[in-house]
């Protein structure tokens, strides 16, 4: 498939096998019931306990900053609705071997996410069910495990369902997950206490703005804005997707951003005058510790909305594991049409549902159950793989505009010769804060990702070209991220024992991730793939390769 753009023939991908059947509140719902989903359960507590009243500014830079990205993703995914959109621009831009490993992180950060969300439903259902979650180790026990093995189930056998019904079931769970967190607003504002904004003693902000800076990633606070992105995951899913797409990714983060932030304001204000003797870090009450926003509710004398919030508490993470186990089958799909994948992840059912990817999705989401036993644990390296996986998007956009300025763009990002090399800074920023530990794991990671890609792609002989020479820039920067969070200020680990030397100073060490993330991202622009080939593999996209039934 083809469109004439001022005279120019410009090659469209097209998706095999899927159906558009999302409009605009569906393609909105999806991204927004990623975005409301653990995060809103315990990150206002991380957030408070890191940096005291300061936690609301944290919210609103970390909103700020995820507009940001979500509007290169606009734009991108407008101009390519293809499915997996996250795994697929990095390919188009730079060649195969920078997008096998944004590919990748793709899939990772999807991947695990349902996981989280079902450790999230384990540490709220243990109020009820105290055999399930050891609130002293903070890990799920033996039983909780196979509920959570159930839960990932159940999430599986609703994915097999057509998306004109999977979209209705979760649009219902959407509205509901949305209602709800509005309604605790409502009512903890009568309870409100500006006092505690700087309470215990340690002012509005302790630790400073290097503990700010900090929190946004450690806290979860990155984390819970996760999931804008889905809306572009599924958008060989969306129709008419150059209008409702972009309109989806928008409204999502804006209402998300507000949400967040008039939580952690009622959180904060509501929190009883006792807890707060020594600081948010160092409130006591277990109710408040295993379940924050229904723990604090019960205490203030609410036990009508802990009630409700500890329901919801089942239904929020349920709703957002349930949408990512959907978004990483499409991922997976993706790169199957990127020929990185075996073909048999782009196999769809009659009803248009990549059955393969949902069947993995559930498989390689028990596996990280595995390692990371609890919601924090797998917060930090989920974060750092969402960032580096939107580190593309401005890196692709810039690429795009180079190589095809004729091509037609629904939505076209303002001012993008400034805001796209401004994300791919703060996207650093995000992953320097996570602090090395958290960085050379990812590093890890990745490295064994490339091994399982290159042995899937070495035994396809229609797997596209090589592109070294576009990819140079890539293991000089992720190998630069690594040795300047060694130096820098932010270990990520335990505070006892950092990992990281220290050796730059706090605030010299952002300057340093800012240069580097200018050099780095002009090197990439000078070295992406040429306009004949950006073509190419846009075209071998367009031609239905990809298998579109049921084995």
């Amino acid at each position: 498939m083809a469109t004439e753009t001022s005279g120019v023939a410009v090659a469209q991908p097209t998706d095999v096998g899927l159906k558009r059947e999302l409009g605009l509140v569906g393609a909105t719902w999806a991204s927004e019931t990623s975005i409301i989903g653990s995060g809103w359960l315990f990150g206002a507590l991380y957030a408070a306990q890191a940096v005291g009243g300061a936690a609301v500014l944290a919210w609103a830079i970390a909103g700020v900053v995820v507009i940001v990205l979500a509007l290169t993703y606009a734009e991108l995914g407008a101009m390519y609705p293809v499915s997996g959109g996250t795994a697929r621009f990095p390919h188009f831009a730079f060649g195969s071997v920078a997008g096998v490993g944004f590919g990748y992180i793709s899939y990772l950060q999807a991947v695990t996410i349902a996981p989280v969300e079902c450790f999230a439903f384990m540490q709220y259902a243990s109020y009820y069910w105290h055999g399930i979650y050891n609130t002293n180790t903070h890990v799920v026990t033996g039983s909780g495990f196979v509920f959570t093995i159930v839960l990932m189930a159940v999430f599986t056998a609703v994915n097999f369902l057509a998306m004109r019904i999977f979209a209705r079931v979760n649009n219902v769970i959407t509205w509901w997950k949305v209602a709800i967190p509005v309604l605790a607003i409502i009512v903890l504002l009568f309870k409100f206490h500006g006092g505690n904004f700087t309470a215990g003693g340690a002012g509005f902000m302790p630790g400073g703005l290097k503990a700010l800076f900090g929190a946004l990633p450690a806290a979860g606070i990155i984390f819970a804005y996760s999931g804008f992105e889905q809306a572009d995951q599924l958008a060989g899913e969306i129709k008419n997707p150059g209008r409702n797409l972009p309109r989806a990714i928008i409204i999502s983060v804006l209402l998300g951003t507000l949400v967040y932030c008039l939580l952690q304001v009622v959180f904060i204000g509501a929190m009883p005058a006792s807890q707060l003797t020594h600081g948010f870090a160092h409130i006591t009450d277990a109710n408040i510790l295993a379940g924050p926003f229904a723990g604090l509710a019960g205490v203030v004398g609410l036990g009508w909305l802990a009630t409700i919030l500890r329901v919801d508490a089942f239904i929020s993470p349920s709703g957002t594991g349930l949408i990512y186990v959907t978004g990483t089958s499409r991922v997976s799909y993706g790169l199957a049409r990127n020929r990185y994948y075996p073909q048999i992840f782009g196999r769809t059912s009659a009803a248009g549902v990549p059955w393969v990817g949902i069947l993995f999705a559930f498989l390689f989401g028990l596996f990280f159950l595995l390692p990371f036993p609890s919601w924090h644990s797998l917060v930090g390296l989920i974060t750092a793989a969402s960032v580096l996986m939107y580190a593309g998007a401005p890196l692709a956009l810039g690429a795009f505009r180079g190589q095809v300025p004729e091509a037609d763009r629904p939505y076209r990002l303002p001012g993008a010769a400034v805001l796209a090399p401004v994300a791919f800074i703060v996207a650093n920023l995000l992953i320097y804060w996570s602090g090395f530990e958290v960085i050379w794991k990812l590093g890890v990671v990745l490295v064994i990702g490339y091994v399982l890609i290159g042995i899937s792609m070495a035994s396809d002989k229609q797997r596209p070209p090589l592109d070294w020479k576009s990819a140079q820039w890539l293991p000089v920067w992720l190998i630069g991220l690594g040795i300047i969070s060694w130096l820098g200020q932010y270990s990520g680990g335990a505070v006892a024992a950092p990992v990281n030397t220290g050796t730059i100073p706090f605030w010299w060490d952002m300057v340093v991730v800012a240069a580097f993330s200018l050099v780095i991202y002009y090197w990439a622009m000078a070295t992406k793939v040429p306009k004949e080939e950006m073509l190419d593999l846009v075209g071998r996209q367009a031609a239905p390769t990809a298998p579109t039934a049921a084995g």
